[in-house]
């Protein structure tokens, strides 16, 4: 058993794509996938998907062979689902048959189209990754929803509305000069406070906007990446998956993140390391502070201490745990099924070198992605690094 290798990434543009369909936007990233890596894609033994709201958004299930078709693969193809999580836990799945023998070459990724509807049906579409008897009927949508998560942090914990801007502030940064990423702008914390109110205490600039795009990537076993001489040194050594109840009024509290403590534990020990050997993150900050959440889930930060991670430095491209280089969700965008291999591959770039931000980590060698569903009631974590 072996861990796989990340042979090649690909990405579309991350922003307003309403004239171009799920299919149309994975062909351009599954075709750069398998072109990035050198692979032929007739040596695809598999297509590992991630969709959310296809159903929804373009009246299609059963999505699998046709993105298989959209690369030119002929070999099974599966859908995954798991709310913002789909392709975390795609990847998660392709990384097993890996690892496991049963593939050598396969194909992961995800896709989203969004902005074809307007801003109240993609609303509602994303709150079906909500409890829909006891939390949808109510009217709650995912804003309020993690605005309820950091009012109950702030009670907890303390914080500000001015600690959460300073994130913003950082990913807006971080995605400048990334062609893939929605918003290539930078903010200040004063136009983070001045936005409007989305719903106390999160503003228009805590949240992540609505995007299409997708992602892939080509894991291949090292045995095949050996065979065909590929330049395949970012390897996936870890992974983990957890869970958590759905509605917020089951949990012991708003303010933590069990699935992704459980997913982090299972990755790093896996992978055989700790957080003090991460070099760089990419997490799952569909608002300002999931980015708190998931970085104190997954140990790198003291319950309470995460808020100040970004205000203090830490989090920044210079600090000592650079986190959501790629401008994260917030700056890069969120096409729900496209996102958790978007992480992997924005960190296979920067692990390699060829990334924007790759001179801030030069010396990187191990990166963590982490990706969440729903008000994380889903999560997966996965811990890249460089092979020798």
């Amino acid at each position: 058993m072996t861990d796989p290798r990340v042979a090649g990434v690909g990405l579309t543009h991350f922003g307003s794509h309403p004239a171009r369909t799920s299919r149309d936007l994975f062909a351009e990233a599954g075709l750069a996938a398998l072109d990035d890596a050198g692979v032929d894609p007739a040596d695809v033994e598999g297509v590992f998907y991630g969709n959310f709201m296809g159903e929804i958004s373009e009246h299609q299930g059963h999505q699998g062979p046709l993105m298989a078709e959209a690369i030119g693969v002929d070999a099974p193809a599966t859908r995954y689902e798991s709310a913002c999580a789909s392709s975390g836990v795609a990847l998660r799945q392709a990384v097993r048959d890996v690892r496991n023998g049963e593939a050598d070459v396969l194909v992961v990724g995800g896709a989203e189209r969004m902005t074809n509807l307007d801003t109240e049906e993609t609303t509602e579409a994303l709150a079906i990754a909500a409890d829909d008897l006891y939390e949808v009927r109510a009217g709650l949508t995912f804003p309020g929803a993690y605005a309820l998560m950091a009012a109950a942090y702030f009670d907890e914990h303390g914080g500000s509305r001015e600690d959460l801007a300073e994130i913003a502030v950082k990913n807006h940064a971080n995605a400048v000069g990334n062609e893939h990423a929605q918003f290539q702008r930078e903010i200040t914390v004063g136009d983070a406070l001045d936005a409007p109110m989305v719903a106390e205490p999160l503003g228009l600039y805590d949240a992540c906007p609505i995007t299409d795009g997708a992602s892939a990537a080509v894991l291949v076993s090292e045995s095949y990446a050996d065979e065909h001489d590929l330049d395949a040194g970012v390897a996936v050594t870890g992974t983990g998956q957890g869970g958590d109840k759905m509605a917020l009024h089951d949990r012991d509290a708003l303010a933590h993140t069990p699935a992704a403590a459980d997913a982090a534990d299972e990755a790093f020990a896996d992978a055989g390391i700790s957080t003090d050997d991460v070099d760089v993150a990419e997490v799952h900050d569909c608002f300002t502070i999931a980015e708190v959440l998931a970085l104190e889930g997954m140990g790198f930060f003291d319950e309470g201490e995460g808020i100040r991670a970004a205000a203090d430095g830490v989090t920044t491209r210079d600090g000592d745990l650079p986190v959501n280089l790629s401008g994260g969700l917030k700056a890069k965008g969120h096409p729900v099924g496209a996102t958790g291999v978007s992480q992997l591959a924005e960190l296979t770039s920067l692990l390699r070198g060829d990334h924007h931000n790759s001179e801030h980590v030069s010396d990187a060698r191990v990166g963590v992605a982490h990706n969440a569903g729903g008000t994380v009631a889903s999560a997966t974590v996965h811990v890249l690094e460089i092979q020798e």
